[in-house]
C-alpha cells in the first residue's frame, strides 16, 4: 500500500472564504500515504495509555518477579513503599523504556495490523469481512512488533525490576536493598547484558512472548472489533462505547495469557536474581517455565499481579484504541471501506 493509498479528502475547510488557510494547515497531512498516517496515530496512542497507567506496570513487575521486599506486598502497599523510597519518580522507573519501546511497538502494531487486513481481505476473499479476520491480522501483527521491538521491552523489564534506596530509609533488615541500581538506563542495560549473551541475550524470554501475544493480539482487536457490531451506528464515535469495547476486549484478551506474560518476566530478569532464586529461574522454554513455577512456587504464582494487570489493562487498552481511532479521525484516515479499494486497484 504506498502512494496510491494518500488520502483523497478535501483540504478546505468551513469558515475560511478560499480555503487557502485550511490548505496551509493541513496540505502537509493529506498527502502522507495511509500507512504513514497509522503509525503515527498508533505510536501516539501507544505512548498516551502506557505513561497513564505507568504506576501500575511498575507495580506488576514487582509482584511479578517476586522483587525482594514486594512479592508478599498488595497493590496499595507496594505503591506505597514505592512512594516512600524512591518518590513520585520511583513510579515510572523504566518508563522512558516502555515509551521507548512502546511508540515503535504500538505504531508498528496498529499499522501492520491494518496492512495485514487488507492484504487478506484482497487475497482471500472467501474469508468474508467479519472479525475472524481481525483475529488472524492481530496475530500477525502482533507478532511483527514483537519482534522488532523486544530488546527494548527486556530493557524496560530489567530497570523496573531494580528497586534502591533512593531516600536513605531502609533499616535494619533491609539492606538487600542496594544505593546504586545494576544498570543506569536503557543504554547501560543494552551493553551489560549484550557483553554477557550477545544478541540472544537481549531476546531473552521472546518464546513466552511470542506464544502469548500471538492469542492475545488477535484476541484484543477480535473482541474490540466484534463488540462494535453491536452497538448502533449512531454510537459507533461515542468515545464511551470505544473505552467501554476496548476495556474488554482487554480484560479477556489478557486472562487467557496472563500466566505465559509471568514466565517471560522471570526469564527477563533471572541474572538479576539471587543465587538461590536464580537457579530455580533458568527456564530452557516456555512450557518448562510453566511446570517448574507451578511445582517450585505454586500455580497462583502464574497469575501473580493478574489484580493490578486488570487495573492496568482495562484502561490501558481502552485508553489506546481510543486514541487510536480519535487520530485516525484527526488524521483523516480514508474508511476501512475505502483503503481496501484504493488498495485494490
Amino acid at each position: 500500500m504506498g502512494s496510491s493509498q494518500r488520502s483523497t479528502l478535501s483540504t478546505n475547510v468551513p469558515g475560511f472564504v478560499d480555503g487557502s488557510s485550511a490548505r496551509g494547515e493541513f496540505s502537509y497531512i493529506d498527502c502522507l500515504p495511509v500507512y504513514a498516517k497509522e503509525l503515527i496515530a498508533g505510536g501516539t496512542a501507544g505512548a498516551f495509555a502506557k505513561t497513564v497507567v505507568a504506576p501500575l506496570e511498575r507495580t506488576k513487575i514487582l509482584l511479578q518477579t517476586r522483587t525482594e521486599g514486594f512479592h508478599s506486598l498488595g497493590v496499595y502497599q507496594t505503591l506505597k513503599k514505592l512512594l516512600k523510597h524512591e518518590g513520585v519518580k520511583g513510579f515510572y522507573k523504566g518508563n522512558g523504556a516502555s515509551v521507548l519501546r512502546i511508540v515503535p511497538y504500538a505504531a508498528l502494531h496498529f499499522m501492520t495490523y491494518e496492512q495485514y487486513r487488507c492484504w487478506i481481505l484482497n487475497n482471500y476473499s472467501a474469508l468474508g469481512t467479519g472479525p475472524v479476520i481481525d483475529l488472524v491480522a492481530g496475530s500477525a501483527a502482533g507478532g511483527t512488533a514483537v519482534l522488532l521491538t523486544y530488546p527494548l521491552d527486556l530493557a524496560r523489564t530489567k530497570l523496573a525490576y531494580q528497586v534502591t534506596d533512593m531516600r536513605g530509609s531502609f533499616r535494619t533488615g533491609m539492606s538487600s536493598f542496594p544505593s546504586q541500581p545494576a544498570y543506569q538506563g536503557i543504554k547501560d542495560v543494552f551493553k551489560i547484558v549484550y557483553k554477557q549473551g550477545g544478541v540472544r541475550a537481549l531476546y531473552r524470554g521472546i518464546g513466552p512472548t511470542l506464544v502469548g501475544i500471538l492469542p492475545y493480539a488477535g484476541l484484543k482487536f477480535y473482541i474490540y472489533e466484534k463488540l462494535k457490531t453491536h452497538v448502533p451506528e449512531e454510537h459507533q464515535k461515542s468515545i464511551i462505547m470505544r473505552l467501554s469495547c476496548g476495556a474488554l476486549a482487554g480484560l479477556f484478551g489478557q486472562t487467557f495469557t496472563y500466566p505465559l506474560d509471568v514466565v517471560r518476566r522471570q526469564m527477563q530478569v533471572e541474572s538479576l536474581q539471587p543465587s538461590i532464586q536464580r537457579s530455580d529461574a533458568r527456564y530452557k522454554s516456555t512450557m518448562e517455565g510453566l511446570t517448574t513455577i507451578i511445582h517450585k512456587q505454586g500455580w497462583r504464582q502464574l497469575f501473580a499481579g493478574l489484580s493490578i494487570n486488570y487495573m492496568k489493562i482495562v484502561p490501558s487498552v481502552a485508553i489506546g484504541f481510543t486514541a487510536y481511532d480519535v487520530m485516525k479521525s484527526w488524521l483523516r484516515v480514508p474508511p476501512r471501506e475505502k483503503v481496501s479499494t484504493v488498495s485494490t486497484t
